[in-house]
């Protein structure tokens, strides 16, 4: 799996096609909209979904933990679909995720569906995280710099041979990087949608997320 490279506020930075984005100086990985226990807050409404988004969820986490070895694990809130999912998670998975906060530090950063600290799973709960030049944070702030968020699940479209593909992706700039949502059961809002489009007013970049690669087209 090949990772690409970008540069904010002087920072060389990854985009691994799993959707994460790497700080390889610092040893940090950065995932966005976990949305964990979307699939019990639905049924708790009368909508059935198959209860295996966690698991699938931290499964790729995992994966990149393996992958990358990281120091740091930042996740930029909504990483529980609301602010009980923390309390409906299935017993093997509060291990799971208590074990990964045991062996890293592990930054939750508030969001708008899980604007309480999650319990029992471990972390450190903040509503922003700043260091060096960089900020992350969930929501991205228009006039802000060196800024790493996530919120709108980005997805985009490209011309293919069978038609069209329809991807999440990265949203970067010489300012900030958007990140896709992470969950397994995540939509996305299309990179054309004003609220994104007012986040970069000169343009950028996107990376759609491959199975092996990202796949980069200006916007």
């Amino acid at each position: 799996m090949t990772a690409a490279p970008i540069h904010l506020a002087g920072e060389r930075l990854m985009l691994d096609p799993a959707g994460a984005l790497i700080w390889p100086e610092t040893g940090m990985l950065i995932v966005a909209d976990l949305h964990l226990e979307k699939g019990s807050s639905y049924a708790r409404r009368g909508s059935l979904l198959p209860p295996w988004d966690t698991k699938v969820t931290l499964d790729r986490l995992a994966l990149l933990l393996r992958r990358w070895k990281p120091r740091t694990v930042v996740a930029l809130g909504d990483s529980f679909h609301d602010a009980d999912g923390s309390g409906r998670l299935p017993r093997d998975e509060v291990a799971r995720l208590a074990s990964i906060t045991a062996s890293v530090q592990f930054v939750w950063v508030q969001g708008n569906h899980d604007p309480s600290p999650p319990e029992g799973v471990g972390g450190e709960w903040v509503e922003s995280f700043a260091t060096g030049s960089l900020t992350f944070r969930h929501e991205a702030l228009t006039r802000a710099t060196g800024e790493i968020s996530g919120h709108f699940h980005p997805k985009a479209t490209i011309a293919a041979r069978a038609g069209s593909v329809t991807r999440a992706c990265f949203v970067t700039d010489t300012r900030r990087v958007l990140l896709p949502a992470f969950g397994a059961y995540t939509g996305g809002l299309d990179v054309r949608d004003p609220a994104i489009v007012r986040l970069f007013p000169r343009g950028g970049r996107a990376f759609l997320l491959g199975k092996e690669r990202l796949f980069s087209f200006p916007l």
